[in-house]
């Protein structure tokens, strides 16, 4: 496998909660002014710079004088619209003093899955950064249900870093980065600076979610760091409390653990089928027809499928499974799943007659799958 090390032109910066606040948990004011200086210093290098951010609901508690994060829905939603706008605010405070000008992206789950919404995401994005401006995004946490949520802005982040071309994502929590153990319990575990691929040793390194103010863990960022690597752009995981950590990753130091880039990176339709939307099901394959997708490109024959698991429709994206249930590939599928139940193991100049139609000869045509996801 080939990897990738462009200098860095684009840059997207993600900063968690935990990065934000203080011992007793409020806003840090001299943590978001820092943050600012640095993504100014990076934006009047004439770098792209993106800053998805985390931090509204426990801006919002604040004002409302909770201690504990909200556990449920709509008590999340009170506290993001209350604490969205001040943020905002602050940021736009402490960037204007740079004259840089910040525009808020607000988004759910929905505008990744919806093909037309993403495109316009992608656009009003580019927009942004073709007028200058330092867009900040975040999860809409005031209408977003547990349906469309992302759950955390690590993901966040990587959608956005490869929806862009982004060169880096650089994702600052309150860990070094990536360790061969864990440093909270093992003072001789040793950082990994740098990952070339993904694979089950280095996923079985994350923990869980730890600290009161925060959605994400280890096991999140390692996910953002699949979805960036394969649409061709670096993750680097840092400590925000690292000195000029945005500076020096913007200038291709490794202030962490960098994990690379494909070089075959997805093309943009292919990781939206990736990435962005929800799978809705899953069709099984046998050998054979693992073998024809998997090694040799090819389409997905009915020929092929053993069955078929969840209610999806024609269009819908859906996971393709061998028959030990492990994920080969995910894709558009031209046929429901009631009509695949009755046209599976069948030839494809059978669909006809036990449907009464063929619209396709393919159930996924191979410009509408993507291996190894």
């Amino acid at each position: 496998m080939k990897y990738t090390d462009k200098p860095v032109k684009r840059i997207v910066v993600k900063v968690g909660t935990s990065s934000l606040v203080d011992s007793n948990a409020g806003l840090d004011a001299a943590k978001l002014a820092e943050l600012a200086r640095q993504l100014a210093i990076v934006k009047k290098q004439g770098k792209d710079v993106i800053l998805v951010t985390s931090g509204a609901i426990r801006a919002g508690m604040e004002r409302l004088g909770i201690n504990e994060r909200p556990r449920t829905i709509p008590e999340q939603q009170a506290s993001a619209a209350i604490g969205q706008s001040a943020l905002m605010q602050k940021y736009t405070e402490l960037l204007s003093a740079y004259d840089v000008i910040p525009a808020q992206v607000l988004v759910t789950r929905d505008d990744f899955h919806n093909r037309l919404r993403y495109l316009n995401a992608r656009n009003t994005l580019y927009t942004l950064l073709r007028f200058g401006c330092l867009p900040i995004v975040n999860e809409n946490d005031t209408v977003a249900t547990e349906e469309i949520r992302f759950g955390d802005n690590d993901t966040l982040s990587a959608l956005v870093a490869a929806c862009v071309d982004a060169d880096l994502l650089l994702n600052l929590s309150d860990v070094d980065g990536l360790f061969d153990g864990d440093p909270r319990l093992d003072a001789d575990c040793r950082l990994i600076e740098e990952v070339p691929q993904i694979t089950p040793d280095i996923e079985a390194l994350a923990g869980g979610t730890h600290g009161i103010c925060g959605s994400g863990g280890m096991r999140t960022k390692i996910e953002a760091a699949r979805i960036a690597t394969n649409c061709g752009v670096r993750m680097v995981i840092a400590n925000a409390a690292r000195p000029n950590a945005i500076v020096d990753a913007a200038a291709g130091v490794n202030v962490g653990t960098r994990f690379l880039a494909r070089k075959n990176e997805l093309s943009h339709r292919k990781r939206w089928i990736a990435f962005g939307s929800r799978v809705k099901g899953s069709i099984i394959i046998n050998e054979g027809a693992r073998k024809m997708v998997a090694e040799r490109g090819k389409s997905l024959l009915a020929a092929g499928i053993v069955g078929c698991e969840g209610c999806f429709q024609v269009g819908d994206l859906v996971a393709v499974l061998d028959e030990n249930r492990r994920q080969i590939a995910r894709g558009l599928t031209n046929y429901g799943a009631a009509e695949i139940a009755l046209i599976r193991g069948k030839r494809s100049d059978q669909i006809e007659q036990i449907l009464g139609y063929k619209d396709f000869d393919e159930v996924i045509h191979r410009d509408n799958l993507v291996l190894g996801v």
